[in-house]
C-alpha cells in the first residue's frame, strides 16, 4: 500500500470529495485509510459501567485508498506515487509528478 500513516491526502470520492486531511491510520489488510475528522459515522454505545457513557459517537470511518490521493510536499497537488529502489536496496515512494522523493 502507497499510503502511509501522517500522509496528507485528498479525498477524490464519496461524500467527503474535495476535502482533505491527515491519515491518522493506515489498515493493509483491508486496503484502507482513517482520515482525521472525515468520513464520520455514527455509533450507538451502551454504558460500560462508570468509564464510558451511553449515547450517540461520531467515529471515523475507514476509507478505501483507491479513493485518496497523496498530497505531494513540493508541488502542492494531489499526485500518483511510486516506488524506487535506491542504490543502498532501499525502498522509497517518490511523487510521479516531480520527481521528489516523498519519504
Amino acid at each position: 500500500m502507497r499510503i502511509h500513516k501522517n500522509d496528507d491526502v485528498l479525498i477524490i470520492a464519496g461524500k467527503d470529495r474535495g476535502k482533505k486531511g491527515k491519515v491518522r491510520k493506515a489498515l493493509p489488510d483491508k486496503e484502507c485509510v482513517i482520515v482525521e475528522g472525515l468520513n464520520l459515522i455514527k455509533r450507538h454505545s451502551k454504558t460500560k459501567g462508570k468509564t464510558r457513557q451511553a449515547g450517540i459517537i461520531e467515529l471515523e470511518g475507514p476509507i478505501h485508498v483507491s479513493n485518496v490521493m497523496v498530497i505531494c510536499n513540493k508541488c502542492n497537488k494531489p499526485v500518483k506515487v511510486g516506488i524506487r529502489v535506491l542504490e543502498d536496496g532501499k525502498r522509497v515512494r517518490y511523487c510521479r509528478n516531480c520527481s521528489e522523493i516523498i519519504d
